[in-house]
């Protein structure tokens, strides 16, 4: 209470009227930081826990109190959808304050973007992109625009702390405190930390203010977890017989964590079919329809492809058992219409309606009390697995997340590696992470960031003109990004792009944008430092379906939104393909879709999974009788003892168990300590195995192995002579020698991977 007696009284009186009988912890917490310190501040705290509101309604109170002469607020957000939703969140709030909100992206008309620049006031929501062109269009107007900005809230602060995006948002906040002389204070929201304090770090970045840090009080979430695995034959369809599992009665799940008995078999007439009855032909589809039939529900993958086929297997079964068509697809290939209709068929509908989705559903978009989610497969970080289970449980209810796992039928001689349940052991571990030991991975942010380097340095001159190298070293190589560039470094980089005409030297030694550079900086693309594909529009009877990365031919049938179309022309210099709706399934694919980064706890907690007897009561019975089955092997095997495992002949398996970055490194280390001793080319799968042929037994290779990791080579002895990796947006535009430089530094870790190789059995 008084926290709420501190509040402005239209913001009272906006909280009585929504009957809110009591502010919680966190919002109580903030006000007080807010009101009462000069400090940033970092909300992080769970999802759906009212971070929003907590970090507005104080911000408002003051704004009340004290008018801003400009722009008061600034609202980051990495989504237009993002900023879509709070804007209509905070509508009310703000109509009552008097404070103006104004939303400025690539689909807000040019007229309100004209009136808020000709009166400039109270909150402005933004992307990332758009307020790069800001900074590029409107530079000497930013004084005016920001001249009082009193308050920077950056949302879903962890989606920005990782990323090279983050490194951008870093520097254009710098660059707008220097335009205008003013420094707001920062408040970060996020409900998935897994190192406060080095976010803190970030959100205090190029500032000399501390940071709080509010989590909020209270107990624990309730969770309800169960994961079921299942074994694909041919092309991706489940073993049909006895041993396809059902899905579980939905009232097994009780209110705790863990439960205290294991889940009882599906009920005859709620888990599928009768007793006795022929089981289904496609065991995953049945086992998801019945999950989520007659909820309201969000199905995850971690493919767009995936998404597509999960919608279209549900959608058929629906059909065939004429029960209502309530199935849509969320991703970034299909049109923004159809996305903003799923998003709202969860939000505003009281009617059971499933959606399957990727990462675009991650965030915190208001699509209201989700039933259930279902995970298909492992994600790739504990981060994203908490998300997911986020978006259920809001309103008092427990979180539910059910995982359907899947693994490719191998016959009992097949090798080690093809008969693990790689997916099924990833979701265990991520899971196991989070309830032992509350892990979420850290920010690794790039230190070498040499593609954010080029745009930040083309963005500089774009605002401000010719420039001579110093000035333009002074504004860049000073952002917080940028720390660890040396001035040599950036040297090279001007020279390469003199060279290649990105720029140009006036009679007077100063830099400015040269003629390449022009065609790069000039095209709205380089607002963003992720790469834009180009893609080919799908349009229905005049009305955009979404995109694809490549033109299917005439007469081809795919899927794309939840739905099987066939070809009937393609625009090629528009890039348009026209399209008719036809019954039946077929494929859907894009190209670039390949594994996010998985921590190394993961893979060592996925190895002490194989390798403990402990019983995770949140297993399905296939997942259980699958998870013993794959423990007899890894004793048989000796996994627990060695790393490079014989499968037969000159064959070997190395299960080095590390995370992304360090098999990559592995691998190189491997190949480059093998030479002599190993023949043809190391395949594998990364992170989990690779494979190759031994010219000498396995202990004098293992031997030799740990005698390469010994050695210690730089990370740059790893790469090939004239290797020079295009990860980044920007990065055809550097010179080789920054790019190998970044490669080595960012994407090996030589000391770590050599540190497990020496323990190598």
């Amino acid at each position: 209470m008084d926290a709420f007696s501190r509040l402005a009284p239209f913001i009272q009186e906006f909280v009585y009227a929504r009957g809110w009988t009591e502010l919680r912890a966190i919002q109580a917490e903030a006000i007080a930081a807010i009101l009462d310190g000069d400090a940033h501040v970092l909300l992080s705290t769970g999802t759906a826990s009212g971070k929003t509101e907590a970090a507005f309604l104080p911000i408002l109170s003051l704004l009340h109190e004290r008018p801003s002469a400009s722009i008061g607020v600034l609202y980051l957000s990495p989504m237009k959808a993002l900023i879509n939703d709070q804007f209509l969140r905070l509508n009310d709030l703000l109509r009552e304050a008097d404070v103006s909100a104004w939303a400025w992206h690539g689909d807000v008309p040019g007229s309100a973007k004209a009136r808020l620049v000709a009166r400039p006031s109270g909150v402005l929501q933004i992307t990332p992109e758009s307020l790069e062109s800001l900074l590029i269009n409107k530079a000497t107007l930013l004084g005016r625009l920001f001249g009082d900005l009193r308050f920077v809230v950056i949302d879903e602060l962890h989606v920005f702390l990782n990323s090279e995006r983050g490194q951008q948002v870093l520097c254009q906040l710098a660059r707008l405190e220097r335009a205008t002389g003013v420094t707001p204070r920062r408040i970060g929201l996020s409900a998935t930390l897994g190192d406060t304090a080095q976010a803190a770090g970030w959100l205090a970045a190029g500032t000399t203010r501390p940071v709080v840090t509010l989590n909020g009080a209270g107990g624990a979430a309730r969770l309800r977890l169960a994961l079921e695995h299942f074994t694909l034959e041919g092309e991706g369809r489940p073993a049909a017989g006895p041993s396809a599992p059902t899905p579980p009665s939905p009232d097994f799940l009780d209110d705790a964590f863990p439960w205290e008995d294991d889940p009882p078999p599906a009920a005859a007439g709620e888990g599928g079919a009768e007793p006795g009855a022929e089981p289904s032909a496609d065991a995953l589809s049945e086992f998801i329809f019945e999950a989520t039939r007659g909820r309201k529900s969000l199905i995850f993958t971690n493919s767009r492809a995936d998404a597509e086929g999960t919608i279209a297997a549900l959608r058929s079964l629906a059909e065939a058992r004429h029960t209502p068509d309530v199935y849509h697809v969320h991703h970034g290939s299909v049109s923004a219409a159809l996305r903003e209709h799923a998003e709202s068929e969860l939000r505003d509908s009281d009617a059971p309606t499933v959606t399957a989705a990727t990462v675009t559903m991650e965030l915190g978009i208001d699509i209201g009390r989700l039933e259930r989610i279902v995970q298909l497969d492992a994600p790739f970080q504990v981060s994203s697995f908490l998300q997911r289970l986020g978006r259920s449980g809001r309103r008092g209810a427990p979180s539910e997340l059910w995982f359907a796992t899947r693994q490719r039928a191998a016959s009992g001689a097949a090798p080690i590696f093809e008969l693990l349940p790689w997916t099924m052991l990833q979701a265990i571990a991520i899971v196991q992470l989070y309830l032992e030991d509350r892990f979420i991975e850290p920010a690794n942010p790039a230190t070498k960031p040499f593609s954010l380097l080029y745009h930040q340095a083309m963005s500089t001159l774009a605002a401000n003109g010719d420039l001579s190298p110093a000035n333009l070293a002074g504004r860049v190589l000073t952002l917080p990004p940028f720390k660890a560039v040396t001035t040599d470094e950036f040297r090279q980089l001007l020279a390469h792009l003199l060279e290649i005409g990105h720029l140009q030297r006036t009679d007077e030694g100063t830099l400015l944008i040269g003629l390449n550079g022009e065609r790069v900086v000039r095209d709205f693309h380089f607002y963003a430092v992720f790469p834009d594909p180009v893609e080919f529009s799908v349009q229905h009877e005049s009305r955009e379906v979404g995109t694809l990365s490549t033109a299917p031919g005439i007469g081809v049938r795919f899927a794309l939104a939840g739905r099987t179309w066939e070809t009937q022309d393609i625009d090629l210099k528009r890039r348009v393909v026209y399209v008719t709706r036809v019954k039946g399934r077929a494929p859907a694919s894009w190209l670039g879709e390949g594994a996010g980064q998985i921590h190394d706890r993961v893979l060592e907690r996925m190895r002490r999974v194989l390798l403990e007897g402990a019983v995770y009561p949140y297993l399905l019975p296939a997942a259980r009788e699958r998870l013993q089955a794959a423990r007899q092997l890894a004793s048989h095997a000796r996994l627990g003892e060695h790393a490079v495992i014989p499968i037969g002949g000159k064959s070997l398996c190395v299960l080095p168990w590390m995370g992304t970055v360090r098999f990559t490194t592995a691998a190189r280390l491997i190949a480059k300590g093998g030479t002599g001793l190993l023949t043809g080319v190391l395949n594998g799968r990364a992170p989990y195995y690779l494979t190759g042929r031994a010219n000498v037994p396995l202990e004098e290779l293992t031997a030799a192995l740990r005698d390469a990791a010994s050695a210690l080579p730089s990370a740059e002895e790893l790469l090939g002579q004239d290797e020079a990796p295009l990860l980044a947006k920007y990065d055809q535009y550097l010179p080789k020698t920054l790019l190998r430089t970044a490669f080595a530094e960012d994407h090996l870790d030589v000391p770590g991977a050599a540190e497990a190789m020496r323990e190598w059995r």
